[in-house]
């Protein structure tokens, strides 16, 4: 069976459109699951939309919206798009209810923390004390700087690193984590946040790097998304929809 994965679409870069990277959809077909693209709908139109998922991958993009987690904007925010915020915020919190697995990447891992009430760095040069270089130059797959994984975190288990080069292209990052939010990567140099995940969940996993754009690459990450697609499989064959009791007490 190869299950539906739902990909986020970004920003377009000009009014009126949409826009996603192929990187994306092949990472996901490559897992052997079927990729669907998302466009900010209504959210009340989200819980039919995610009836309708085997599970969900937060793409990257442009800034969060800093009211969203109850702050003002820093003078080195970038642009935002409320709309996609309201959309992703609204789909993320849907998928959590249902506990469909989600994979989220840079803003997507973003996305996941304040869906579940965490706060962002709105800058990191200007933030973060000895900051490394976090939106740096170059093709999409050259390797920035290292990032430490958690002995015990499912990203480790998955990966099979202790410590692992990645690819850069942020300036925001996870600051207060999320409710049921566990860290699970680290840029050893600065502390910032590099991995998220959601132990009690079936698969939810985030990263801040962007893992996609190796997936014509031998030094691919692929096994991240041969995960996510496996529990998307399993969900799918189990038909896990209802949510349990600890699911639905959440408070987000």
């Amino acid at each position: 069976m190869r299950p539906v994965v739902g990909i986020t679409l970004g920003d377009g870069g000009r009014p009126g459109f949409h826009a996603m990277r192929e990187d994306y959809v092949r990472s996901v077909e490559q897992a052997g699951a079927v990729p669907v693209v998302l466009p900010p709908v209504r959210a009340e139109d989200v819980a039919a939309l995610v009836g309708r998922l085997d599970g969900v991958l937060l793409s990257g993009g442009v800034d969060l919206d800093p009211v969203l987690f109850g702050q003002a904007p820093h003078p080195k925010l970038g642009q935002v798009n409320r709309r996609r915020d309201d959309f992703e915020l609204a789909l993320t919190r849907a998928a959590l209810r249902q506990d469909l697995p989600i994979l989220a990447i840079c803003r997507g891992h973003q996305v996941l923390n304040v869906a579940t009430g965490g706060t962002l760095i709105q800058d990191i040069p200007s933030l973060v004390k000895r900051a490394n270089v976090h939106d740096a130059r170059g093709p999409r797959w050259r390797r920035a700087h290292r990032v430490e994984l958690e002995p015990q975190s499912r990203l480790r288990e998955i990966l099979g690193q202790d410590t692992i080069p990645v690819n850069s292209f942020h300036h925001q990052a996870v600051d207060r984590l999320g409710e049921g939010l566990v860290v699970s990567a680290r840029s050893p140099e600065d502390g910032v946040v590099e991995g998220i995940e959601m132990p009690t969940r079936r698969f939810v996993v985030a990263v801040q790097w962007h893992p996609e754009s190796f997936w014509s690459r031998p030094d691919s990450f692929q096994p991240l998304f041969d995960a996510h697609a496996e529990a998307c499989r399993k969900g799918a064959l189990a038909c896990l929809r209802p949510p349990t009791r600890a699911h639905a007490g959440a408070r987000w």
